[in-house]
């Protein structure tokens, strides 16, 4: 069965007659959910249940971006409120243990609402090291304002998940803290040195060049590629996102369909993956759009196809044990009750 290198979005809560003959049809390696695809836990899970149907594995990744604060695609009434990652910094300033404690403890709770619906796969931790003078689109997501900080809390996070049977992705590889401009609407350009990114923007992904799964920033860096971004770039993936940071797990594009990058769908799908991503992400479920990506990305094989294969291996199958209720009481009382509800 060819599988293609790509993760699809849906346009609503449930499948239409052409998305599930599209799905059965070109089979993508996963999916992903936004707000647009959700409304109540039942609902979810019958759309979840529904696009791995299409594909014909039960494993099938599915993914969907509940970092908390202003991005968290499940939340009240059904589900909770997480704050973003800038919040845990400002919990208990001379215990960074007890930080770290509870950002794992809110991506345990993150894993236990996603796992219930069947999700898999959440695009966090954020490991970008936000620059005062970047633009705000990373702004409070970033854990922290050091390398130190970010890597440590990033960790917590990411171990929180695998705790909790879902596979964290480190985003968005190799660092988009500097960038001044949303790569959702242009694209960035960073004209640091290479020794000062090293120091600086690669290090929180370096030290969790052991996580499964990462996506791409869709920023320059001129010091090593002044004419691609990183996504499309097989100098910064061969020399940085493989190289200097060392990381071994699958790659996947940010979405395609942001405006940093060019060409039509065909080209943006096929530039990333000569570049070296193993997979393609496209999100908004627009049809057209979807047919020439997957025409782009191409077959899942080869290297990409064992790193896809080593990345689903990593989720576990028993959970650990945990008591939902009494860690959501203790998630609360850390920020006094800021959260709740």
């Amino acid at each position: 069965m060819s599988i293609s290198a790509a993760i699809l979005g849906c346009s609503g809560p449930t499948l239409t007659a052409e998305q599930r003959a599209f799905f059965r049809r070109v089979k993508p390696w996963g999916f992903i959910l936004f707000g647009r695809n959700v409304q109540d836990p039942d609902q979810v899970r019958a759309l979840v249940d529904a696009l791995r149907e299409t594909v014909g594995r039960a494993d099938a990744p599915v993914l969907i971006d509940q970092e908390g604060g202003r991005v968290q695609r499940l939340g009240p009434p059904n589900w909770g409120r997480y704050p973003p990652g800038r919040a845990y910094g400002e919990l208990a300033a001379n215990d960074p243990l007890l930080r770290r404690e509870i950002v794992r403890l809110g991506a345990r709770l993150m894993a236990h609402d996603l796992a219930a619906l069947g999700i898999n796969v959440d695009c966090v931790p954020v490991l970008d090291v936000p620059d005062p003078a970047g633009h705000e689109i990373i702004g409070d997501r970033a854990y922290g304002r050091t390398p130190d900080e970010v890597a440590l809390k990033g960790r917590a996070a990411a171990e929180g998940l695998i705790a909790g049977g879902v596979l964290p992705v480190v985003k968005h590889i190799p660092g988009h803290g500097r960038a001044m401009s949303d790569s959702h609407l242009e694209l960035p350009a960073v004209d640091a040195s290479f020794e000062d990114l090293d120091a600086r923007d690669f290090a929180p992904f370096r030290v969790l060049s052991d996580m499964p799964m990462a996506m791409t920033a869709h920023v320059i860096y001129s010091a090593i590629d002044r004419k691609r971004p990183a996504t499309t770039s097989k100098k910064v993936m061969r020399r940085v996102v493989r190289g200097a940071i060392g990381f071994d797990g699958l790659v996947m594009s940010d979405d395609l369909s942001m405006k940093a990058l060019s060409g039509d769908f065909s080209e943006r799908a096929s530039a990333s993956r000569a570049a070296g991503c193993d997979v393609v992400l496209h999100c908004n479920g627009d049809m057209a759009e979807m047919k020439a990506v997957v025409a782009g990305a191409g077959v899942l094989k080869g290297r990409a196809a064992q790193r896809a294969k080593a990345a689903l291996a990593r989720i576990a199958r028993t959970p650990e044990p945990f008591d939902a209720a009494e860690g959501r009481a203790r998630f609360d009382a850390a920020f006094g009750g800021r959260f709740a509800g």
